[in-house]
């Protein structure tokens, strides 16, 4: 089993550099939202009940834990670091030169295709397919490294999925709302069908895992992943409303 040290020490570190950075816009008289600050603190506790040996070294036998695992790590923590703006914070907190250098950065192409929405999108169900139609998760059972290195795969995808959605920090690509919402709703309607095709063809294959259990990770994945999907959705409806209520109204022209 996994020192428990280790998945503290991996989760406090960013957690500790948020918070001071976020004291500091306090101490030097700018306004920093509580809300985000507790936002972005969820979001790491979620990451570490996921990664916790105790809970961990379950997910080795049972496929229900690992689908606990997933959607955690994967789906619910990536939207509350996400709205915990750290993109912002760190912009506000670095200094003048290194924060115009971060701005090049994120206007950069090659952060303009990975932070695109359906590039996101792609990363994180093209993994998910990968994962669970081939061999790769019989693999990660008996290796340490691999099993940590999907962790992160899914964490980073979701982020980047959860941040080309809603996420309140700038970004190299913001679509127009509609489009947002139509690639909402193709990740909702790809994450049920695959997990009724789990439930239905008992995949992934070649596991130690009971039909009984994939089924019930199965149902796990359907209701769990809705649950993340309409926080997606109430946020960004939230923001859509909130941004079009700020647009000035135009006087009628009179005649």
């Amino acid at each position: 089993m996994t020192n428990p040290a280790i998945p503290v020490a991996l989760c406090a570190l960013p957690l500790l550099v948020y918070a001071t950075a976020a004291i500091h816009q306090v101490r030097i008289g700018r306004h920093w939202s509580a809300w985000r600050s507790g936002s972005f603190s969820c979001g790491i506790l979620l990451v570490l009940f996921a990664l916790y040996p105790t809970h961990a070294h379950h997910s080795e036998y049972a496929f229900t834990a690992h689908m606990n695992q997933h959607l955690l790590i994967g789906m619910l923590a990536p939207t509350f670091l996400v709205m915990g703006a750290p993109v912002s914070l760190v912009l506000r907190t670095v200094p003048q030169a290194l924060g115009k250098w971060c701005v090049r950065m994120l206007h950069s192409r090659p952060l303009r295709i990975w932070c695109h929405p359906l590039t996101a999108f792609a990363f994180n169900f093209g993994g998910m397919f990968i994962l669970y139609l081939t061999p790769l998760y019989r693999l990660s059972l008996d290796n340490p490294v691999l099993h940590h290195f999907i962790h992160l795969h899914f964490l980073l995808a979701g982020y980047l999925f959860a941040w080309g959605l809603v996420g309140p920090d700038p970004g190299p690509v913001r679509l127009q709302f509609r489009t947002r919402l139509g690639i909402l709703l193709l990740a909702m309607a790809c994450h049920g069908i695959f997990s009724k095709l789990m439930y239905i063809h008992l995949f992934p294959f070649d596991t130690p895992h009971s039909a009984e259990d994939i089924r019930t990770g199965a149902q796990r994945m359907y209701y769990g992943g809705d649950m993340a999907e309409v926080l997606l959705a109430i946020l960004l409806f939230y923001q859509q409303r909130h941004h079009t209520r700020r647009r000035p109204v135009r006087a009628p022209l009179r005649s």
